[in-house]
């Protein structure tokens, strides 16, 4: 028996985006994927590519079962979250590919030539810090609609990228310091502290 589609639509705490959750898993557990234009999505997300369309879709991140959408600042969500909502269904229904393949992971090389990104040699501590953010913060934060990426450890500082409703999100600093630093630290007196990299 086929199980009808359902697809709620819930508020993040980063006023711009909206997540989208359906009944059905869209990514296999544990993998995320974030776009930011109709180019970003081509060949890789038939379904991102088609919100693109939306004038007002700024940004689409997808994981397990659901899709967070960040809006344009000039249409409120009561205009279009219905018709968001209904978009994600019907194409959930219909069968459609979400994601065709994954898109490469960003590599160095596209960092702004002033400032590339840091390279994190592998630490001791590395393994602890993953587990610990997959046990206690990813959860968290896929409930709001983002993702976190542990990036390196150095010296005490631990970087992590917030992907979703998280980046760029006013109380993901909150979360960052008062939450995740906090926990690390408790668990691993070598963390000093927690700072998120921007994409």
């Amino acid at each position: 028996m086929n199980v009808p589609v359902t697809v709620y639509a819930e508020m993040t705490p980063n006023p711009s985006t909206m997540k989208f959750v359906a009944n059905k898993y869209l990514l296999l557990t544990g993998d995320s994927v974030e776009f930011s234009s109709m180019t970003d999505a081509k060949g890789f997300s038939p379904m991102a590519e088609e919100l693109f369309n939306f004038p007002f879709v700024k940004n689409v991140f997808m994981a397990a079962n659901f899709i967070t959408i960040t809006k344009t600042d000039n249409v409120p969500w009561d205009f279009i979250s219905m018709e968001l909502r209904e978009f994600v269904k019907g194409w959930i229904t219909d069968g459609k590919d979400v994601l065709i393949q994954m898109p490469a992971p960003k590599t160095v090389i596209e960092a702004t030539e002033d400032k590339p990104k840091k390279e994190y040699l592998p630490s001791e501590y590395d393994d602890a810090i993953k587990s610990l953010l997959d046990e206690y913060v990813r959860p968290a934060v896929e409930n709001d609609g983002g993702a976190i990426d542990f990036r390196g450890y150095d010296n005490g500082v631990v970087t992590v990228v917030m992907r979703g409703s998280c980046a760029g999100c006013p109380s993901s600093t909150m979360t960052l310091k008062g939450g995740i630093e906090n926990l690390l630290k408790s668990h691993l007196p070598e963390v000093t502290e927690v700072v998120a990299e921007n994409e």
